[in-house]
């Protein structure tokens, strides 16, 4: 009799396991716990802050907590990475961006075991921001050409958010295009940087117009030029690159969310209603408009399509640059 008791507690404890998930499942989708978003960036830049904008407001339409986890490292590909293997039950979202998508792939392709078209569901794009290249305002530097001739004293050194991004792929670009005389310097996140430039520790930052419009307006930081195809309407005397005769020198980023591949669709759909009503809430139209970014206008299938043509079209780019990840 005493011999069998813990036979039976086993039995009884492997039956309790086996109707776990079978429970688990009959919860519907988001009742059973908070869904954990991965911002594969530090705290505190661009993409994080509007990403916390928008959860907030999600919450509203899912009736769900949304908790945000920040997982930098690699050009936001270990955030990436660890999203693709999570189950696709909807609980674990990524925020996808143009470092760890469009251009990681490139990139990273020796090192990353994930896709970023098969590898993802994509739900939607949800902002769009261009580049700036901004200087410590203490220099003597007004201007392009002011930079482009300092350079030639000595290197001039550019922050950014991390190796591979697209603002060190711009600053390639620009010195390939001047002969300027650029050094890299990369950081884990965007919010350093911009804090080392205005602490004087490095004369220039190159990073996108979300996460410094509030240093322009402040006079924390010093605009030269913009990635923007055209002028942005908030920063009129700001020339961009393409009108200074640096065609190359272009570029929008983006930040978007996605699900691991497999996730149900009408999952996928209510997660794209709440994105759609996110976007159109007050609080996120003024948040987006004081920090001079654009919401994005893609969802699900289109969204699907946007970045594997952002992958197609950046590949050559990566390719002809020769950057590695160890640059």
């Amino acid at each position: 009799m005493f011999a069998e008791l813990p036979r039976r507690r086993l039995l009884q404890g492997a039956a309790l396991l086996a109707a776990g998930p079978a429970a688990a499942q009959g919860v519907p989708w988001p009742q059973a716990r908070p869904i954990s978003v991965v911002v594969p960036f530090g705290a505190g830049g661009a993409t994080d802050i509007a990403a916390r904008v928008i959860a907030q407001e999600m919450q509203a339409t899912l009736g769900q907590s949304m908790v945000l986890e920040n997982r930098g490292g690699a050009g936001s590909t270990l955030g990436t990475g660890h999203v693709a293997r999570m189950p696709a039950d909807g609980y674990t979202l990524l925020i996808t961006t143009i470092s760890g998508l469009a251009i990681g792939q490139t990139l990273y392709r020796d090192r990353i075991q994930y896709d970023a078209d098969k590898s993802f569901a994509h739900i939607a794009i949800m902002m769009g921001t261009p580049y700036l290249l901004c200087v410590d305002p203490k220099l003597p530097i007004r201007n392009p050409a002011d930079y482009l001739q300092a350079s030639k004293t000595k290197p001039m050194d550019y922050g950014t958010s991390g190796v591979g991004g697209v603002a060190h792929l711009l600053g390639l670009r620009l010195a390939a295009a001047t002969g300027a005389r650029l050094e890299h310097i990369p950081y884990r996140g965007s919010t350093q940087a911009i804090t080392d430039v205005m602490a004087g520790v490095v004369p220039s930052v190159m990073d996108s117009l979300t996460a410094t419009s509030a240093h322009i307006r402040s006079g924390a930081l010093r605009p030269l030029a913009t990635s923007a195809p055209e002028r942005s309407p908030d920063f009129p005397d700001v020339p961009s690159f393409r009108e200074l005769g640096y065609p190359d020198v272009v570029a929008d980023g983006w930040a978007g969310l996605a699900a691991p591949a497999g996730t149900p669709r009408p999952i996928l759909e209510k997660l794209a209603e709440a994105m759609r009503n996110a976007q159109a809430s007050p609080n996120v139209q003024r948040r987006f408009a004081e920090t001079s970014t654009t919401p994005g206008r893609y969802y699900l299938d289109q969204a699907q399509d946007f970045v594997r043509k952002e992958v197609a079209a950046w590949k050559p780019v990566i390719e002809a640059s020769g950057i590695t990840p160890d640059q």
